[in-house]
């Protein structure tokens, strides 16, 4: 268990935006990943800096500070960063990085093109002389 007041980043597609009224301008977002969820607070000062990220970002990376209430869990914004150019590449494969699961395989030799009539065969593995 993560201790309070732990410094985390958190990275996750954005499921709610709200602000309410009640709130004094203070925005809390909801970020989604294959784990779980992740409740983000984010003050007036975090929002007037990453305004862009937090109004359009659909895939975000937060780090901040681990925030426990009881059973409720929040991370303090301290930054945000828009992530949601990745998502083009979402199911395209990884060229960057080379897998570490993949064991490189030989390259078998390359062999000469079949013949389909027995005298291109022929021509294929006798060599042609020429005797005069």
């Amino acid at each position: 268990m993560t201790p309070d007041r732990t410094r985390i980043r958190v990275a996750g597609l954005v499921i709610t935006r709200q602000r309410p009224g009640t709130a004094s301008g203070v925005i809390f977002l909801t970020l989604e990943d294959e784990t779980g969820i992740a409740n983000v607070i984010v003050w007036p000062k975090m929002y007037e800096r990453y305004r862009r990220a937090v109004i359009s970002g659909r895939l975000l990376r937060v780090t901040g500070q681990l925030q426990r209430e009881g059973s409720v869990h929040h991370l303090v914004a301290w930054k945000i960063e828009d992530l949601s150019g990745m998502l083009d590449r979402l199911g395209m494969p990884d060229t960057t990085h080379p897998r570490s699961d993949e064991a490189k395989r030989p390259v078998p030799p390359r062999r000469p093109p079949r013949a389909r009539h027995p005298r291109e065969q022929a021509k294929a593995l006798f060599s042609s002389r020429d005797f005069h």
